[in-house]
């Protein structure tokens, strides 16, 4: 999965990941309005050292703060962050950069990989498969609009826990297979 693509091939495999997978099983129940807004930016990230990739997270964020249009950013990474704890250790720093930087309450990050595996549950549960995508990714959310969409929504507080059933329903080898198909640029994009 992690072999080499293009910056062009890196952004159609994840955005028919989130066709076919997180809006087509509804993980997140906001995310088909923006892509239809074409208010989510993606920016593939091909840097040479920890602390230019955490230097470009912060100018996605300045970048954030003067266009309000942009709803929110996926940061992929298809070059670098292979081996999941290594991706845990940039989530804390870039989580820590965000706090520092005074970002706090105003940016949140959500983070999804090849290998997403949750403190709580084994390898193998299909429920891994709700942050599982085709290249490490951050996703930069603007807090004010989670707290605009939720307050629509009933009992926003259920979506992980639904979405870990619907997962565990489908089970590993077709969960494995929707982001198989994904990662190999397979897909078609629907809307």
């Amino acid at each position: 999965m992690m072999q080499q693509t293009t910056d062009l091939q890196a952004i159609a495999r994840t955005r028919a990941w989130i066709d076919s997978v997180i809006v087509a099983l509804n993980f997140c129940p906001f995310a088909r309005r923006e892509l239809e807004r074409d208010s989510v930016r993606f920016q593939v990230l091909r840097e040479d050292s920890l602390e230019h990739y955490l230097l470009a997270l912060n100018d996605e964020c300045l970048l954030l703060d003067r266009e309000p249009e942009i709803e929110t950013s996926l940061l992929i990474l298809p070059q670098d962050f292979a081996v999941f704890e290594t991706f845990l250790d940039l989530l804390e720093m870039a989580n820590a950069l965000l706090v520092e930087q005074g970002y706090r309450g105003i940016y949140q990050l959500a983070s999804f990989h090849p290998d997403y595996c949750f403190a709580d549950a084994p390898a193998n549960d299909p429920a891994n498969y709700t942050n599982r995508s085709p290249f490490p990714l951050l996703h930069l959310i603007r807090e004010s609009s989670i707290e605009r969409a939720v307050a629509n929504y009933p009992q926003p507080e259920q979506i992980p826990a639904r979405n870990m059933a619907l997962a565990r329903e489908k089970g590993s080898l077709e969960m494995q297979a929707l982001l198989a198909t994904c990662c190999q640029g397979k897909h078609t994009a629907k809307n």
